[in-house]
Order: C-alpha cells, then sequence, then structure tokens
C-alpha cells in the first residue's frame, strides 16, 4: 500500500516543486487576464478559468480580470431586434445598443464570472468602468478610407483611475472589469474594446504580466501558409507586424504592444481554448501562446 501511495504522490510533489521558482517570481506581483473567446461560452473551460484564477489568488499573485461579451451581446442584440454591425472592426454602438451592451456586460456576463469565482470563496467584485471612474473615455471616431466614421457610443480610453481595483487587490479581493468606460464629457457611457481595457489597466497598475486568451493558438509565423506560433517578441518586432495581421487580431496585439511600452513586463497572448492555459503559462518552462516582451530586454530575461 505505502509504495502506490508514494508512486502516485511522488510525480504531484514533482509538478508543484517545478512551479516553485514561478510562485516565487510572481508573489505579490499583479497579473491582469483578459477573458474572452470560446472560455467565456464553454461550461468546463469556464469552470476552469475559474480555477486557475483562484489558484493565482492563492498563490500570491493579485489578480485582475476584465472581460467583453461580443457572442452574448450580439445574440441580446438579436433578441431586441437590434441589427448588429461592424466597421473598421468595431461593433456600432447605437443608444439602443448601448443599454443592451451595459446590460450584458455588468448584468449577465460579469454577473456568472463573478458567481463561477465566488463558489470558491467571497473573493470576486464586480465593477464596471464607470464606476470609481475607473476608465473613462472619450467617443472614438476611426478612420475608414481617410474619412472620420461615427460609430455611436464607441469609447476611446482617456483615462485610468486604478483606485478602488488597488483597494480591493489590498483586500485581498479579485476585480472583474466590464468593458463599460463613463464618458469625459457628456454624462454618458461608452463601449470600450475590453482588449484596449485590459491593457490600459496593465499599464495604469504597472502589472507584471499581461495575459489575453483568445481562439487561436497565438500569433502565428506565416499564417495562412503556416502554423507555426511565435513564442517570443519585442515590441519593436510586434510593430512591424501589425499591419499583416486579421482584424481580431488587431486589438489584443495593439494592447500587448501599449502594455509592454507602458512599463508591463510580458504581454501574451494564449489559447482559452486549452484547459488550466493560464497556469501553463505563468508556471511552467513550455509556457504556450506568444509572449511580446520590451525592446530592452534580452534574451532570457523576460522569463
Amino acid at each position: 500500500m505505502s509504495t502506490t501511495r508514494k508512486h502516485t504522490a511522488l510525480p504531484k510533489a514533482q509538478i508543484l516543486i517545478e512551479a516553485l521558482p514561478w510562485l516565487t517570481r510572481h508573489n505579490g506581483k499583479t497579473v491582469v487576464i483578459k477573458f474572452g473567446g470560446n472560455a467565456m461560452i464553454d461550461e468546463e473551460l469556464k469552470a476552469a478559468f475559474a480555477q486557475d484564477v483562484v489558484f493565482l489568488r492563492h498563490a500570491g499573485l493579485n489578480v485582475v480580470v476584465v472581460h467583453g461579451g461580443g457572442p452574448q451581446i450580439s445574440a441580446a442584440l438579436d433578441k431586441h431586434g437590434i441589427v448588429s454591425e461592424f466597421k473598421a472592426g468595431l461593433r456600432v454602438t447605437t443608444e439602443d445598443a448601448m443599454d443592451v451592451v451595459r446590460m450584458v456586460l455588468a448584468g449577465q456576463v460579469q454577473r456568472e464570472l463573478v458567481g463561477l469565482l465566488n463558489q470558491h470563496g467571497p473573493l470576486a467584485v464586480g465593477l464596471t468602468g464607470e464606476d470609481a471612474h475607473t476608465i473613462t473615455a472619450i467617443k472614438h471616431q476611426p478612420e475608414i478610407d481617410g474619412e472620420r466614421v461615427d460609430i455611436g457610443r464607441v469609447g476611446e480610453i482617456t483615462d485610468i483611475d486604478t483606485g478602488a481595483i488597488e483597494a480591493l487587490l489590498a483586500d485581498g479581493r479579485i476585480p472583474v472589469v466590464s468593458s463599460i468606460a463613463r464618458s469625459e464629457d457628456d454624462g454618458h457611457v461608452y463601449n470600450v474594446n475590453a482588449d484596449t481595457a485590459a491593457a490600459a489597466l496593465a499599464a495604469a497598475l504597472g502589472a507584471e504580466t499581461l495575459m489575453v486568451l483568445t481562439d487561436v493558438e497565438g500569433l502565428y509565423e506565416d499564417w495562412p501558409n503556416s502554423d507555426e506560433v511565435i513564442s517570443r517578441l519585442t515590441a519593436s518586432q510586434l510593430e512591424k507586424l501589425l499591419p499583416e495581421l486579421s482584424s481580431g487580431m488587431v486589438p489584443k496585439m495593439e494592447g500587448c504592444l501599449h502594455a509592454v511600452r507602458n512599463g508591463v513586463n510580458t504581454a501574451r497572448v494564449i489559447d482559452g481554448r486549452v484547459q488550466h492555459s493560464i497556469l501553463l503559462e505563468i508556471f511552467t518552462d513550455e509556457g504556450i501562446g506568444t509572449m511580446v516582451v520590451p525592446d530592452a530586454v534580452t534574451e532570457g530575461d523576460a522569463e
């Protein structure tokens, strides 16, 4: 009996010990995680995500979760008979649509995520960018073919106030932030891209790491000719690649670029379709996905 127990327990101990250097390195550090894609819809992935986040918190990290809710918003707009329209890769958000966006993000997606996290203890607290002036924005008017286009209540972030989030982290909580911003100038609210919001928060919090969950393995070397994932690149290398990226990857990679250019040590795009991808990325040698580092970092310093 004891031999059997020894054999089954030893691999577990080895796995825990392998995580030790990372536990030491990340203890007390802040990580901002953008929750999105398939991980938001698949029940098993959702549950695994919640376990990962709680694990990080118990491992001594300060974890902030930022979420959007594209599929859920589209479904709710359909139900309300509001047509979903996209321009320059962004959802055109009329006043009516904004009411639905706010309701879905703050009242549905955020609540569900807070509930999943809180199955593990009194940890998660939900807020939107409106709370305590966390995210402030002005109207975003993208340029299409050289002309400014009105896409309604879509915001461009102008200011971040981390006070409420820092107070929650100091209290041992996990803030869960919906990507809605207060308006700087007209008393309304804005729908802001969740990738952009996560990057702005990571920079403002001086986070160690920004992690963006996606539905791909990472940034591909030469898509669609090859499915080889670039495991690591510098800010300048990423900047050169930006014009070639697919529209869905642009806000994610622009967010990573913004983060590492503004004090965040590493930004990673990881495959949210893999269960426990967050733990694999933070606590193992292998790492999965694509990691972006600041230009000044030389080989071997980032990990």
